[in-house]
């Protein structure tokens, strides 16, 4: 276990110090980085089909070309230059240029897999055909908007018609020339809803920005599925329209095909928690007003007050309950130990995204029996042996970071809780005696650069270089070492 002395003067702490007040009002869509969607089919389905064909999609490109300023794309200012953290032209990144063309590819040229979807030691070929040549102009046009562009999808062998696609991300989409990869969302069910892949019907192909490796959400996954409910996630390589566009990383969506795999039902209530430094999205009790609330979490499933009283009655309980009294109101609502471990992962692989420092990028979720679950998101940024991201987190990052910060009270309120604290702390323990291990971890990332490797050496659309492929997967074995060795410190 964590030492006794360190456990009774970080209690001391908590009990001590005053928590700092939030500052400013909650910031919504539009009032930070996560901008609100733009609606545009209802405006352009003239067919009223629920979707834009070609003709459609071009009325509402004209539109938008004459309306600048208004969303992520052409004339909105944001739609990312040459450079940008890990981007072309920032560290670590080819000089500022256009992407040279990518190697032609068809499906003939590829060996069908049998494997799942998300196995581990399978590189699937994943091919797009696109109508149109312009397809990138096009996705770039509609990014933050409700419109899907279709295309053909070939995987192993097997072809799905319209498929819905769309760029995704915020950074990764920003920080991104035009003619280099940016992060794609694939909707199998766009048209056909019983269409789907191997039994997915959302794929999120990350283009990894800031990761240069490629593995750090594959890797973190790896681990954090032993411990908690999370996301699949292995690397698939992408063509589109007969052009080769690289290795992606293929990270599963949080949705009813998740709580499929996790918890044996796809019933229950689902929220995304967007990223916004300061968006006060860590589970604050703010009011019994449910628009308070809606600003900050939004529902992926059917819209009812019901489910918003729920989760105002979780923040109500967590931030209003006094410390000797909290874990047996709260037990009912909250999934406790399940936090504890998403807490003690986020801290020991240093998620740079992390709720301990965004309070935010993450999931909720609610199950059928009234109990919350954390489920992590956005975990590409951790494990940085020198810290960036957005967060500064470093391998010296404090296990109890903010032990008192009211703005996070799934750490302040729970681990102002003793018994709760010595368990978190036991999970800290764990995970870093377990994974912060070269001989343990090294195999698992050796294994994936055996796998990617080549491809990557031929992707012309990556954001960085070959050498910084390189260079990172040695970074993350200084990260293993250097985590391990400050924890194993503290524990002394």
């Amino acid at each position: 276990m964590i030492a006794t002395r360190l456990a009774l003067l970080v209690f001391a702490a908590v009990l001590t110090s005053s928590a700092p007040a939030a500052q400013g009002p909650p910031r919504g869509p539009g009032g930070g980085p996560n901008q609100a969607e733009r609606k545009l089919v209802d405006q352009f389905d003239k067919d009223n089909n629920g979707r834009l064909d070609t003709s459609e999609r071009k009325a509402a490109r004209e539109f938008l070309a004459s309306s600048p300023g208004q969303g992520l794309g052409p004339g909105g200012g944001r739609m990312g230059g040459r450079g940008g953290r890990g981007g072309p032209g920032g560290p670590g990144g080819p000089a500022a240029g256009p992407a040279a063309a990518g190697p032609r590819i068809a499906p003939a040229d590829v060996t069908a897999s049998t494997a799942p979807l998300y196995d581990d030691n399978s590189l699937r070929t994943l091919f797009l055909t696109f109508e149109s040549a312009d397809w990138e102009a096009e996705l770039i046009a509609f990014n933050n908007t409700d419109v899907e562009v279709p295309a053909t999808l070939v995987v192993d062998g097997k072809t799905y018609t319209d498929v819905g696609t769309h760029f995704r991300g915020a950074s990764s989409f920003m920080m991104v020339p035009v003619g280099y990869k940016k992060s794609l969302n694939l909707t199998m069910d766009f048209v056909n809803k019983d269409q789907s892949l191997r039994g997915y019907k959302t794929l999120n192909l990350n283009n990894a920005n800031g990761d240069a490796s490629l593995m750090r959400a594959v890797v973190y996954e790896h681990i954090s599925r032993q411990y908690i409910p999370t996301p699949s996630a292995n690397f698939a390589r992408v063509v589109i329209n007969g052009e080769y566009w690289g290795v992606f990383t293929n990270v599963a969506q949080f949705n009813k095909d998740f709580l499929r795999d996790h918890f044996t039902t796809g019933d229950g209530v689902r929220w995304k928690v967007p990223g916004s430094p300061n968006g006060r999205g860590g589970l604050e009790y703010l009011g019994d007003d449910v628009a308070a609330y809606k600003r900050l979490y939004e529902i992926k499933n059917k819209d009812n007050d019901t489910s918003w009283k729920a989760l105002i009655t979780l923040t109500k309980v967590l931030n209003t309950t006094p410390p000797d009294q909290l874990e047996t109101a709260i037990a009912p609502l909250l999934n406790i130990d399940g936090t504890l471990k998403f807490l003690a992962l986020e801290n020991v692989l240093v998620n740079s995204d992390g709720y301990w420092t965004r309070a935010s990028d993450y999931n909720i979720y609610l199950d059928p029996s009234g109990r919350f679950h954390i489920i992590p998101h956005d975990i590409n940024e951790a494990m940085m042996a020198g810290g960036g991201g957005r967060g500064g987190g470093s391998v010296t990052l404090d296990p109890l970071v903010a032990v008192n910060a009211a703005s996070k009270p799934l750490i302040s309120k729970l681990l102002a809780v003793p018994s709760l604290r010595a368990k978190y702390l036991g999970y800290v323990q764990d995970i870093s005696t377990k994974w912060l291990d070269w001989s343990v971890l090294g195999p698992v990332i050796e294994q994936h650069r055996a796998l990617i490797a080549a491809d990557v050496a031929k992707d012309t659309k990556k954001v960085t270089t070959t050498d910084a492929f390189t260079s990172s997967i040695d970074g993350l074995k200084a990260f293993v070492e250097g985590r391990r060795t400050h924890l194993d410190g503290i524990r002394r």
